[in-house]
């Protein structure tokens, strides 16, 4: 369950010796005791209905029978993949073998430096450089995460702020994968740390203008709810920190961060549906915040600053959002005068603002552009990409007073690129395209945006990407991705490991289904709340689809998912279990009702606008009516691989142990059921630069070995 879910998948098979082939070793193991997890029937009642839950107390983190059992159904997955072991090893340096070891970032410059991290080869973690002035200057190495991350087995660094006069660097360092950071100081002077320790945080920090006041908020130690803002001043006790604002309502989470211009404090305040913005003189860190508009049901908003005006994003009478303005001394909701009005058929995203030019990302058709507005001269353009299915995306752009705008690029054929682009002239410069090593040719692939009619009518978009070899003929395995949820869009993008699968014959597919944000705001409200079954049915209507039109074999449809994603896995096999070969289920939310049910579990409060709120009896029947722990049947199911971390902070690694632990109970088939469970990492998988992708191997040795695919 994440609202910015990220998870990206890749590819693998079994490679073994004519004497161990894959019948050879199904014989082996097919008669191998999978792990039973004991029965302890749970009452669960509400509205006068009750559920028995035989394997909730799955949920008791420090009870050593539930680690006994996850340490089982890993040593169970090792011994039914233990064929599969040597080309997992192959696969993983296949994919690792595609990128370049010793590395370095396109450098951005922010107050009077060039900031870029590198890689070196052998090293999992980035080693963080700037130069003074010119990239001409003498390098200085101001963090190496790898010195940070020696002795742990999970590290994570962020929110890397650096004070205004370029001396003291303040970042948020996980060492749990639970996403709760402590914040450090370090003198970049001196190079050493502060004593300055700031713990259970979300990471990040900003800078007010006096190089010592630092704003930053804390977490719910049980919910993990970012809910308070605190002001601390370098060198003084964590104690005697002053609290800013506190958000008592269960339902919304406060953020921080400065503006662009450096002006300007905010805090924004933002729920599912409903946000709120203070902002605070960033050269008077002892004032008081003010509130731009109050909340709202319903109403979303977001600021940026330029001059002596707030240019504000917002729903306002907009479904897809338009653009308004209002000075800094009057910014009532009254008071805001429309810039760009809101339009039907597009959604406005984002902004960015420049000295001469106002930069709009608007996404139509399920794609996102780029909108180039002169404001000196009232003349406006768009970046042409020139591909049907791509990804592109404002880059960091620190500078004010400039023409250039950075911006990133990619598709699902083109590596991920950075550019420079000319907003006078429309000139691109490509500073750099993600290196692919292994004798990688875009051009022997073909990526493609095709569309599939929905049971109701609505047509679905889905990015599509083969090998132009690989036979389009109702012959290929195909593998089907979908997330469909908090309205975030999955974009085409370009992945490394997604190579190993094209190459062995694949068709990868993304379903740009009803939940996610592609198609406007309405894509998003017809795929939640009551509409969430949307998600479900445009799945299966686009994997229905593409076998019908041969771009893969009916009895070779593989489905992956992720997080809200999995949720999305578990549904779609309760209603159409016989339509799938294969199912990689990571760290997936499929115990919805009794998650949603239990406001101490992080994210649940600020999650009723997305599922309901199941106190409510409408939402209660319809969640119950989909969630998939409580849809499980006596009936077959496709082969499954699911994934957990034991630190899971967005979904809790029992959900799925609990969703196993019941499949193995009920279902009536043979097939491979297999839960992985991580259990030194979160939601995020293992950290590192190359740890990764083992996980990934894993996912994909699965898939590969299911169809009998060796090489």
């Amino acid at each position: 369950m994440n609202r910015h879910l990220t998870l990206f998948f890749t590819l693998l098979i079994t490679c073994l010796t004519s004497c161990n082939s894959p019948k050879n070793q199904e014989d082996k193991t097919k008669n191998m005791q999978y792990p039973i997890a004991q029965k302890q029937a749970k009452k669960l009642t509400i509205h006068g209905h009750t559920r028995t839950d035989n394997y909730y107390w799955l949920n008791e983190r420090n009870n050593p029978e539930v680690i006994k059992y996850l340490e089982e159904e890993n040593a169970y997955t090792h011994k039914m993949l233990s064929h599969t072991e040597k080309f997992q090893e192959k696969l993983f340096k296949e994919i690792t073998g595609r990128i370049k070891k010793d590395d370095e970032s396109v450098p951005y410059f922010s107050n009077g430096y060039y900031y870029y991290y590198k890689n070196e080869e052998g090293k999992e973690y980035d080693i963080d450089c700037r130069k003074k002035g010119s990239l001409e200057a003498e390098e200085e190495i101001y963090l190496n995460e790898n010195e940070l991350a020696k002795g742990t087995d999970y590290f994570s660094a962020v929110g890397f702020r650096v004070s205004p006069n370029n001396k003291i660097l303040a970042v948020g360092i996980d060492l749990v994968s639970r996403r709760q950071y402590d914040i450090k100081f370090k003198n970049l002077e001196t190079g050493v740390f502060l004593e300055d320790i700031i713990p259970n945080t979300t990471g990040g920090t900003v800078w007010a203008n006096d190089n010592k006041t630092v704003f930053y908020t804390k977490k719910d130690e049980i919910t993990l709810r970012s809910y308070k803002v605190y002001k601390h001043v370098l060198g003084t006790p964590i104690s005697e920190d002053q609290l800013i604002y506190h958000e008592t309502d269960e339902m919304f989470g406060c953020y921080i961060w400065k503006s662009k211009s450096s002006k300007f404090i905010i805090i924004e305040t933002a729920s599912t549906l409903s946000s709120e913005v203070m902002y605070l003189d960033a050269d008077k860190p002892n004032g008081e915040f003010k509130i731009v508009h109050p909340r709202e049901d319903n109403l979303e908003y977001s600021v940026s600053n330029y001059q002596n005006d707030f240019y504000i994003v917002t729903n306002w009478k907009a479904e897809n959002f338009r653009l308004m303005k209002c000075s800094v001394e009057n910014t009532a909701k009254e008071n805001w005068e429309e810039v760009i009005p809101h339009r039907d058929n597009v959604l406005l995203e984002s902004i960015e603002l420049f000295k001469n030019h106002l930069v709009v990302e608007e996404r139509k058709e399920g794609l996102m552009n780029i909108r180039i507005i002169n404001t000196s001269n009232n003349t406006e353009h768009y970046i042409n990409f020139g591909e049907s299915a791509y990804l592109s995306y404002i880059q960091t752009n620190r500078e004010f007073d400039t023409e250039i705008l950075r911006f990133g690029y990619g598709s699902m054929t083109t590596p991920s690129s950075i550019f420079d682009y000319n907003m006078n002239t429309q000139e691109k410069t490509l500073l750099k395209e993600q290196d692919v090593l292994g004798g990688f040719d875009k051009n022997n692939y073909d990526t493609k945006r095709i569309y599939a009619t929905a049971r109701d009518g609505k047509k679905v978009p889905i990015s599509i990407v083969y090998r132009k070899d690989t036979p389009i003929d109702g012959t290929a395995p195909l593998l089907l991705y979908g997330y469909g949820s908090y309205g975030a869009s999955m974009d085409a993008y370009f992945s490394y490991p997604r190579i190993s699968m094209l190459d062995r014959g694949f068709v990868y597919a993304i379903a740009h289904i009803r939940g996610g944000q592609e198609m406007g705001r309405q894509w998003y409200e017809n795929g939640k709340f009551l509409n969430k079954k949307n998600t479900f049915n445009d799945f299966i209507d686009c994997g229905k689809y593409l076998t019908e039109n041969n771009y893969g074999a009916k009895d070779k449809l593989c489905i992956m998912g992720g997080s809200a994603g999995g949720l999305l896995m578990g549904a779609v096999i309760n209603q159409q279990p016989n339509m799938f070969k294969v199912v990689v289920a990571a760290v997936p939310f499929v115990d919805v009702v009794t998650t949603m049910l239990d406001e101490n579990i992080p994210l649940t409060t600020g999650e009723y606008e997305e599922w309901g709120n199941p106190n409510e009896k409408k939402y209660y029947d319809y969640i119950l009516s989909y969630s998939p722990y409580d849809n499980v049947e006596t009936k077959n199911y496709p082969a499954m691989l699911v994934t957990t971390g034991l630190h899971d902070s967005q979904v809790q690694y029992w959900e799925p142990a609990k969703w196993v632990a019941k499949l193995r109970d009920l279902k009536t088939d043979d097939n491979s059921l297999l839960l992985h469970t991580n259990m030194d990492s979160g939601h995020g998988g293992a950290s590192g630069r190359f740890e990764t992708y083992k996980e990934t191997a894993l996912e994909y040795a699965f898939i590969l070995d299911q169809l009998g695919i060796t090489e």
